[in-house]
């Protein structure tokens, strides 16, 4: 039977091109209703989308053949993943495809709001002259604040270092030696806030980064601050910023995304000094030709050879591998997001060892699966095929070290971060070869499964511990699921693991880190 694909959105005509050139039956049918879609969704291995097309439960419980979906570009928003992934379905994205693109869409939004572009245009053509009420200002000089210097972050800040602006970066997982690389001043988010004259946003919409620019945090900003996003719709929040330029605390604001799209309405639209686009910030001629041929490539690859490249919801594997690796790589994933949600930011290294029977396997992917837990805790993109890529560019220094040793444990994962303070390590095992145990935190011997909602809790280990913290999760009506000790040595300090069955409360939380000798509490959570 031959290998078919459907191009259901707009696309390049060279995506079809090349699906075609490798032997590939390809049809191009845009703008299909979700039934008609759905309808003939069951005669394809392969189904080619940009934004348009939604891929619904509905629509993949019907598509009996579906082998993988590529997005054109970074947002797969418009995927239902873990209906896909339930289904065995590949999803891939290309994200490094409209980068340059983007970054120049925000600095030609910066240069519209600091010379009011749209308004004097406006004016001049409804037959004013009105030189003297646009009164700009020069980019030269001023300081222009990243949120966020990843790929297309990095891309703005060269833009704006050869306009002569200094540049200052929050970014978690950005170190002083790629902040040097790159010429920018790498700051917490409140000195941002205070220092820049122009702020841009590159980050992806997280459940760290949500509302990033809150109504608090625009009051922090300077006064007179613009503002630009060009990332994803919720990063700021609109009404705040409403008000915030209306009482000129805010001098202007573009926005090429919006909470809710398509933005027919908003509580910005109409206010003086705000410029809006209706999310063109891969809207080149370059940029779709760029994601066609990608989106074209990896999934010929993926339908011809098995190869797996950029794939949101699986690890690049061969089907030799699958088996043996696959919890490996759940552990070192649990081992990864570990790290990252204890440590965040401070990582500046990470070493991923291997001992005992894990020393015979491809350690690529475990690495992989370890960088795409500790980089998946800010970002929802990454995945075990592109987090090497984005912790290269972000600096950190990532080893192997392979162990033909076996210790105490016949299998052993050993994940080291380095950090400003030191390194910090966590290990974790297999229990019968197939279920993740986690058996060392920063060198406390402590046994637990990762899953679900947890706390980490660092306290002195003193008689009454256990209660006071049973009794403050149970006053909040938290149910207690599995609780894990460990310690440093009797009186010192203890560690405690704590499976909980619903997230905890940020009040509860800071209950709990004020009862009597607790030293830090950090909310976990593992899929």
């Amino acid at each position: 039977m031959s290998v078919r694909v459907l191009i259901s959105d707009k696309m390049d005509p060279r995506a079809a091109a090349i699906f075609r050139e490798r032997g590939i039956v390809v049809d191009e049918k845009p703008g299909l209703s979700p039934d008609e879609l759905r309808t003939i969704i069951g005669d394809y291995d392969g189904l080619a989308i940009r934004s348009a097309t939604k891929v619904t439960a509905k629509l993949l419980d019907a598509a009996e053949r579906l082998k993988v979906v590529g997005r054109a570009g970074i947002g797969v928003d418009n995927v239902d993943l873990p209906a896909a992934t339930a289904r065995g379905v590949v999803v891939m994205n290309t994200p490094f495809g409209n980068s340059i693109t983007t970054a120049e869409h925000a600095i030609a939004l910066m240069f519209a709001l600091a010379r009011q572009l749209p308004e004097a245009d406006a004016s001049t053509q409804a037959g004013k002259w009105e030189k003297n009420r646009f009164m700009g200002v020069e980019l030269t000089a001023k300081t222009l604040g990243l949120i966020g210097a990843g790929n297309i972050g990095s891309i703005v800040a060269s833009r704006a270092l050869g306009l002569r602006m200094k540049v200052i970066a929050f970014d978690p997982f950005l170190t002083a030696e790629r902040a040097l690389e790159l010429g920018v001043e790498k700051v917490e988010l409140d000195e941002l806030l205070a220092r820049a004259d122009f702020i841009t946003l590159h980050t992806p919409l997280t459940d760290q980064t949500r509302g990033i620019l809150s109504r608090e945090n625009l009051a922090r900003t300077k006064r007179g601050v613009r503002i630009i996003n060009c990332a994803r719709g919720g990063l700021i929040d609109e009404a705040a910023l409403k008000e915030a330029m209306d009482r000129g605390h805010v001098a202007g604001a573009a926005l090429d995304v919006f909470e809710t799209e398509p933005a027919t309405d908003s509580p910005l639209f109409g206010t003086p000094g705000f410029i809006s686009t209706p999310h063109l910030g891969a809207s080149t001629s370059e940029a779709q030709v760029n994601v066609a041929i990608q989106v074209a490539e990896q999934m010929s690859d993926f339908l011809l050879l098995g190869g797996v490249t950029n794939a949101i919801n699986m690890p690049s594997l061969s089907a030799e591998e699958a088996p043996r690796l696959k919890p490996y790589m759940a552990l070192a994933e649990k081992l990864g997001r570990l790290v990252g949600q204890v440590l965040g930011e401070g990582v500046r290294s990470v070493a991923v060892e291997v001992e005992g029977a894990a020393a015979e396997l491809n350690q690529k992917p475990i690495t992989g699966a370890v960088l795409a837990g500790l980089m998946g805790t800010y970002s929802q993109t990454v995945n075990m095929v592109n987090a090497p890529f984005l912790a290269k560019e972000r600096g950190l220094d990532v080893r192997e070290v392979r162990h033909e040793r076996e210790g105490d444990y016949h299998t052993l994962v050993r994940v080291t971060a380095g950090t400003g303070a030191g390194e910090q390590a966590v290990a974790g095992t297999l229990f019968g070869n197939r279920a993740p145990r986690l058996v060392e935190i920063f060198g406390v011997a402590v046994e637990a499964e990762l899953a679900g909602d947890m706390l980490y809790i660092v306290n002195d280990d003193r008689p009454g511990f256990i209660g006071r913290l049973g009794s403050t999760l149970g006053d909040a009506s938290i149910n207690i699921a599995t609780f894990n000790l460990g310690r440093r040595a009797a009186g010192g300090e203890a560690v405690a693991l704590v499976a909980v069955d619903s997230p905890v409360p940020a009040p509860v939380l800071a209950e709990l880190h004020a009862l009597p000798g607790v030293r830090e509490v950090v909310p976990l959570g593992f899929a």
